[in-house]
């Protein structure tokens, strides 16, 4: 008799506490495929999750995130691939009702750039630092069209979203994008997911990441939630883990 009101005063504190993990989760997926899902982390924030066949690391999940605000939309990083950025862009503009007026590529690699060109097609603006633009050139990647050095500002309505390049780590060019309205961050690539390795330092400035990470912590005091360019998102202790494990 007794272990079973054990068994069941354990199932009822199972029971509640996934409740409230489940209640403490506050994204949810909006929309779900098989080349691509869109979780909404806040209000005005989502994020978007491409798939990238990497030789060495297999089946790669690369994050991106959209920004929404008085129906205008900026998408940080593009999938790998024309034809995911096309189901991206229909999802915004039919499910959403906005309309995308700028495209971030944060870095050189494919999978943020790879799908830039249907953002073209349909005519909308895109933004990367100017060496990613000389090194998409360089190697005939897909080309953004407008370059910025070290900070710029966009609008979606009227609220603004920050682009800042803020010193050299996954690669020479990697930059990060923050709203400020909900102190959210785009960490690209330049961020770790807790738990993750160093990953691909094919183009790393070992030295110079976690002082670059340092830079980007004073910079955003206030950030509340961090997506980084591949892995699960955070908050200000993604940046603390990446300064950590290249200091």
């Amino acid at each position: 008799m007794m272990n079973k009101k054990i068994i069941i005063t354990l199932s009822i504190l199972t029971l509640v506490l996934s409740t409230t993990l489940i209640g403490c989760k506050k994204e949810k997926i909006v929309y779900q495929s098989d080349t691509l899902i869109i979780n909404q982390l806040s209000r005005y924030v989502y994020q978007h999750i491409s798939f990238f066949d990497a030789r060495e690391w297999g089946k790669v999940a690369c994050n991106g995130m959209i920004v929404i605000y008085q129906n205008e939309a900026i998408v940080f990083d593009t999938p790998p691939d024309d034809e995911t950025s096309r189901e991206l862009i229909e999802w915004i503009v039919n499910s959403l009702n906005s309309k995308i007026i700028a495209v971030i590529s944060t870095h050189s690699h494919i999978d943020n750039l790879g799908g830039l060109n249907e953002f073209h097609r349909q005519g909308i603006a895109s933004y990367a630092h100017n060496r990613t633009i000389q090194i998409a050139e360089e190697n005939a990647l897909p080309l953004p069209q407008n370059g910025f050095d070290k900070y710029l500002e966009l609008n979606a309505g009227n609220e603004k979203v920050i682009l800042g390049f803020f010193g050299e780590g996954h690669t020479c060019d990697n930059i990060i994008g923050y709203f400020p309205l909900e102190n959210i961050m785009f960490g690209g690539c330049l961020i770790k997911a807790m738990g993750d390795g160093q990953g691909n330092l094919a183009e790393a400035n070992v030295e110079e990441w976690a002082e670059t990470v340092r830079r980007v912590k004073v910079a955003f005091p206030n950030v509340k939630k961090v997506i980084p360019g591949h892995g699960e998102l955070g908050g200000i202790e993604l940046l603390d883990y990446t300064i950590n494990l290249f200091d």
